[in-house]
C-alpha cells in the first residue's frame, strides 16, 4: 500500500527529467528530501525504480513500466482537474513542446502570445532543439516540425504557412568573389556550412530548377561549419560567405540592403510547421485550446 500519493507523482518527474536536481527544482523540494522520498518509495514497492549515479539518474526496467502505466493516469486526472476551469471561463496547467528555434521565434510566437493573454493561469515550457526529438521519450506534450509525416500514434495538426528558403550574401561578399550565375557556381565560392545534430553530417541545400521544377541537391563546403541558423547568419553578416537560410529570417536585411538574395529562381519552399502529439493528449481540453491557437 502506498501511504503518500504525491511519492508517485514525485516518481514520475524524477522518470521524466533523469535528475534529481532538476526533478527537485521542478516540484519545489529539497535533493535530499526527494532522494529519500524516492528509496521510501522503493522500500514500500520492494522494487528498485532507478539506477543511481554520480550524475545521472534512470528507471530500471520495472521503473521505466510502472512510469508508462502511471503518466497517463496523472496525465488524466490533471487534465480533469483542469477542465473544471471552464467553470470559470478560463484553463490553468502546464504545457511542454519541443520544436526549432524557428518555429518558435518566427513561425508561431504571435500565436503563444495570443495563447497567455486569452488563458494567463497556463503555463508553457518551450524547448528550442535543432534536433528531432523524441516527444514521448523526452516527456513532452508536443512537438514541432515540418511536414506532416508522424508516427502512427501522433497527431499531426499544420500551424504555419510554407518556409521559403533563399540563398543570400552580403554586397561585400559578393563584391570581392563575384556572384554565382548557377548552382555549378557555388562550387567556387565559401558555404556556411550547418552540421545536423541527428545525423551528424551537413545540412544538403537543396533548390528548384526552374524549368523542369525538379529537385536539386547541392552539398556545400567552405572553411566554416556551424550547428544553428543564428550562427549562419552571423557569419553571413560577417561577410564569410553564402548562407541558405529561411527567408523570414533575414526579411529585415533584406529589406536594407545587407543582404542580398542569390538565384532567387531557384528558390524552394517546405510544407510548414506542424504541432504533432500523441493521440491520447486530444481529449484534454488545454491541450485543445491550444491546438485551435495554432492551426492555420
Amino acid at each position: 500500500m502506498i501511504e503518500n500519493m504525491n511519492e508517485l507523482r514525485s516518481f514520475i518527474v524524477v522518470a521524466q527529467t533523469g535528475s534529481f536536481t532538476k526533478a527537485a527544482a521542478r516540484l519545489g523540494v529539497s535533493t535530499s528530501a526527494l532522494s529519500h522520498a524516492m528509496r521510501k518509495l522503493e522500500e514500500q514497492l520492494k522494487i528498485k525504480l532507478f539506477n543511481r549515479t554520480t550524475r545521472s539518474v534512470a528507471t530500471t526496467e520495472a521503473g521505466e513500466q510502472l512510469f508508462k502505466k502511471l503518466f497517463p493516469l496523472f496525465e488524466s486526472i490533471e487534465d480533469n482537474v483542469n477542465a473544471l476551469s471552464t467553470f470559470r471561463d478560463t484553463l490553468n496547467g502546464t504545457l511542454r513542446i519541443n520544436g526549432a528555434d524557428h518555429s518558435f521565434l518566427y513561425a508561431i510566437w504571435d500565436k503563444l502570445l495570443a495563447f497567455m493573454q486569452k488563458y494567463p493561469e497556463v503555463k508553457l515550457e518551450l524547448t528550442s532543439d535543432m534536433k528531432f526529438a523524441d516527444i514521448v521519450a523526452g516527456r513532452f506534450d508536443a512537438g514541432i516540425r515540418l511536414g506532416k509525416e508522424v508516427d502512427q500514434d501522433m497527431i499531426a495538426v499544420r500551424i504555419s504557412e510554407d518556409m521559403q528558403m533563399a540563398l543570400v550574401a552580403t554586397p561585400q561578399y559578393l563584391e570581392k568573389h563575384g556572384t554565382p550565375k548557377s548552382i555549378n557556381d557555388l562550387t567556387k565560392h565559401q558555404c556556411l556550412c550547418v552540421r545536423m545534430p541527428t545525423s551528424e553530417g551537413l545540412f544538403v541545400w537543396e533548390f528548384r530548377s526552374p524549368k523542369t521544377k525538379e529537385l536539386i541537391k547541392f552539398t556545400p563546403s567552405g572553411r566554416l561549419i556551424v550547428n544553428n541558423n543564428f550562427l549562419v547568419k552571423k557569419a553571413c553578416l560577417s561577410h564569410l560567405g553564402l548562407a541558405l537560410i529561411p527567408k523570414d529570417r533575414v526579411a529585415e536585411e533584406l529589406k536594407t540592403g545587407e543582404v542580398v538574395e542569390i538565384l532567387s529562381n531557384h528558390a524552394i519552399h517546405y510544407e510548414g510547421y506542424h504541432l504533432y502529439y500523441p493521440n491520447r493528449r486530444q481529449n484534454s481540453p488545454l491541450f485543445k485550446a491550444l491546438v485551435e491557437e495554432l492551426r492555420v
